[in-house]
């Protein structure tokens, strides 16, 4: 099985990582798309981020509809702080018969080569790639690696901060929101202050 792990706060999740992972599901050659929830850093104080066990449940809430969707906690179990590479093989051990790639924005991939052994993982993993509005240049070296792929999707232009800025500032930011992930937050009073 050929699963696309989607890394992400989920700070909250929102419409656009859902159109994003839909996309990846449907139109790239991948089985299933797992939505890897990415823990707090206990060595950052972040106050805008939820605990860990909230966002993974909003990506709960907001892909118990999609077949192919999954929501994963597998970096919750190991060491901090995480490093893809380090995830990917403990991945590979867990499920010895799946064939994991990444899923990325294009921004992302013009800082890939900053990334801790990031040859190991263009060795062994597809890089499926997504476009993103960017100021910064273009690696052309790697976007022409075969083992990239850049994959025509939507360019969406929603972030996480903007929506949790909104709620503070009592804006309806419904739509940008799966229903239920709207109604947890509404429910839980979160990003108000």
């Amino acid at each position: 099985m050929k699963i696309g792990l989607y890394f992400g706060t989920y700070n909250p999740i929102h419409v656009g990582h859902l159109i994003i992972a839909n996309h990846m599901a449907e139109f790239a050659d991948l089985d299933q798309i797992w939505m890897v929830v990415t823990p707090h850093n206990p060595l950052k104080k972040k106050a805008t981020l939820l605990d860990d066990h909230h966002r993974l449940q909003m990506v709960f809430l907001a892909t118990e509809d999609y077949p192919k969707i999954k929501p994963s906690d597998i970096e919750f179990k190991l060491p901090q702080p995480n490093y893809t590479v380090i995830t990917l093989a403990h991945l590979q051990e867990k499920y010895p018969t799946h064939e994991f790639s990444l899923i990325m924005g294009e921004d992302n991939l013009k800082t890939l080569h900053k990334w801790k052994n990031y040859e190991v993982i263009l060795d062994n993993h597809d890089i499926y790639v997504y476009p993103r509005i960017s100021d910064e240049p273009e690696n052309v070296e790697l976007k022409s690696h075969p083992k990239i792929h850049v994959i025509d999707a939507p360019i969406v232009e929603i972030s996480s901060t903007f929506i949790r800025n909104s709620i503070k500032e009592g804006k309806n930011i419904q739509p940008l929101l799966p229903p239920k992930v709207w109604e947890y937050i509404d429910h839980n009073n979160f990003y108000k202050k």
